[in-house]
């Protein structure tokens, strides 16, 4: 890899990691790029889950005030994501990933759905609760099934797993958004550890390539994570949406 390429990819880790702490999906910039630059796809994933870890880090860091508010919300998110990856990496270990590929696109169209329109639902739900049940600051058994679930699918296959995670945390509990856009980065933090040390063990790696990504995805996953907080609800909605409309139709 040239000089002016490991500078692409540099900025696209950068890019990414802006990405991967906002509306999480990094993937969607960071892995074309890669494969664009020549690297076969199979290693161009590995090599991408391995060199986003550092902006998982980083974002988690900028996000730290966020995830002290409701600790137990955060550890079982952290639990639940780094356990439910181990269980996706054995199921593609085997099953290979196209079982499940034609679904995809539908099942992030469906969370994009749910992140859209879960202030309306999360008023329709309201109404159905005891009123002096309080806010919501746990995550009740189903709530913690389908954040397992999520885990799993993203150790599993990983595209839009970010845009499925606030599907899940936003309708499952009453924390702010800028909350579970904090735990989200923290999910997809844990998932990706998981994958990554299993992708160092046993995958073909570029570390040219992975170096600068790293590099670059540490810088924007702090800056993410700085934008993330000051993003109104409204925007930070529309802008996971938007992403995971985009991840789906490119997966069409």
């Amino acid at each position: 890899m040239s000089g002016l390429e490991q500078l692409a990819v540099l900025g696209t880790g950068l890019g990414a990691g802006i990405l991967s702490s906002t509306v999480g999906v990094a993937s969607l910039l960071s892995f074309p790029v890669l494969v664009a630059l020549g690297l076969p796809p199979v290693v161009a994933n590995a090599s991408n889950t391995v060199g986003l870890i550092p902006g998982g880090l980083s974002g988690s860091f900028g996000y730290r005030s966020e995830l002290r508010e409701h600790p137990g919300i955060t550890r079982l998110v952290l639990l639940c994501c780094a356990l439910g990856a181990v269980a996706g990496a054995v199921l593609l270990l085997a099953l290979p990933a196209a079982t499940f590929e034609a679904a995809v696109p539908w099942l992030i169209l469906l969370a994009c759905g749910l992140v859209g329109a879960q202030p309306w639902l999360a008023r329709r739900l309201a109404r159905y609760r005891a009123e002096d049940t309080g806010p919501r600051h746990h995550l009740s058994p189903l709530t913690t099934l389908f954040a397992g679930l999520t885990g799993v699918y993203g150790g599993y296959f990983g595209a839009g797993a970010g845009v499925m995670m606030v599907a899940v945390l936003g309708l499952g509990t009453d924390v702010e958004l800028r909350v579970v856009n904090a735990l989200k980065t923290l999910g997809l933090l844990a998932g990706n550890l998981v994958a990554g040390a299993i992708f160092v063990a046993v995958a073909d790696l570029d570390w040219a390539a992975i170096a600068p990504l790293a590099a670059g995805s540490i810088a924007g996953g702090y800056l993410g994570a700085r934008i993330g907080r000051r993003l109104p609800s409204g925007v930070f909605r529309g802008a996971v949406v938007l992403a995971g409309v985009v991840v789906a139709i490119t997966m069409l």
